[in-house]
């Protein structure tokens, strides 16, 4: 902006005045803003516990993560719920917001569809370690994990997910706007969940693996 003021415009602002004037007016510009994982002041701490545990059937476990969809004009929020046994996304939701809401709203929905999970794994980003969240996975009776700081390893499979999502369907649509963005994602989702075969899971689809309890029929 200052470059742009100082050539096309012949005003004479430095750096500083600009960067002033622009907090000021509260414009910025439209990125994806860093540390998605920063957690909730004071947050009660959780341990992370799937170190070694062998995970041998549907509902035993989910992961949750919230990632970046961009659009032509700006960014959307997108969270899902993933089952790690069968890799069988249990809900998801999209947000032009980063409120707590939208991650209640798609635990509910997984809750209400599927039933509860016996361990809940997230990162420790203020959406899920804000009491709202929190409080509610704990009163399902829904054993909490966290990932370590800075170790995106811990919740490797809802990480695949998101380079699945972006690679075979966000990067090639391009979406304007969030509602076009929420019907093919939804589509997208239908797609990973009943049709897309997965090396992992001897080339069944994530669907037949969670309603068959088993890897290998």
């Amino acid at each position: 902006m200052t470059h742009y003021l100082q050539d096309d415009k012949e005003e004479n602002v430095n750096h500083k005045r600009v960067a002033r004037l622009m907090r000021e007016m509260g414009i910025e510009a439209i990125y994806p803003k860093p540390n998605l994982s920063r957690p909730f002041a004071g947050h009660k701490k959780y341990p992370y516990l799937l170190k070694g545990l062998a995970i041998t059937r549907p509902n035993q476990v989910w992961g949750t993560d919230i990632t970046y969809i961009p659009l032509s004009q700006g960014f959307a929020y997108l969270v899902a719920f993933l089952d790690w046994f069968s890799r069988y996304v249990v809900s998801w939701t999209l947000s032009v917001t980063l409120d707590v809401s939208f991650c209640l709203e798609a635990l509910d929905e997984a809750i209400r569809c599927h039933g509860r999970p016996d361990i809940l794994n997230s990162d420790q980003g203020v959406q899920f370690t804000c009491p709202e969240f929190t409080g509610r996975v704990e009163a399902e009776k829904i054993r909490i994990s966290m990932d370590g700081r800075g170790r995106c390893m811990d919740n490797i499979f809802t990480e695949r997910l998101w380079r699945s999502v972006k690679y075979e369907d966000v990067y090639l649509k391009d979406y304007d706007a969030v509602p076009i963005a929420r019907t093919g994602l939804g589509s997208y989702f239908e797609f990973y969940n009943h049709r897309r075969r997965h090396q992992s899971l001897d080339y069944l689809t994530p669907a037949k693996v969670y309603a068959g309890g088993t890897r290998w029929n």
